[in-house]
């Protein structure tokens, strides 16, 4: 069933602020609800009261992709804010790399959504879709 979500980069503009989110790997496309590793994550999201929600990609005007399982997660980041500090803990090794197979853990600035900021006029994507 076709999901309508937004683009990570549209949740950073309506946000005003970069962004924390998570992709996934190491299944299929249209396997993530699946990937054991995905659910632990979304119930120690909810069990630590982190609010979360269906992302797609950056967007592009070259193509699509389908959405594969990626989340937004509302958190900002911030080295000193406790929330995130357990966030990043729960997904990071202290070297900065992945703690858990198959989930990489992103942050997208502000300044990098605004490059895209041009989608946000209205009928852009009509505009797009007639001329693709």
């Amino acid at each position: 069933m076709p999901l309508l979500i937004d683009h990570i980069d549209a949740i950073a503009r309506k946000k005003g602020r970069g962004v924390l989110f998570v992709v996934f790997d190491s299944f299929d496309i249209g396997q993530y609800e699946d990937f054991p590793e995905r659910k632990k994550l979304i119930k120690w999201l909810e069990d630590n009261h982190i609010d979360y929600c269906k992302c797609a990609p950056i967007a592009s005007e070259n193509g699509f992709e389908s959405y594969n399982g990626q989340l937004y997660l509302d958190v900002c980041y911030d080295e000193n804010d406790p929330v995130y500090i357990k966030l990043r803990d729960y997904l990071e090794n202290p070297d900065g790399s992945p703690r858990i197979p198959g989930i990489a853990f992103w942050y997208l600035p502000l300044e990098v959504a605004m490059q895209n900021k041009h989608h946000d006029e209205p009928g852009f994507w009509e505009k797009w879709a007639e001329d693709f």
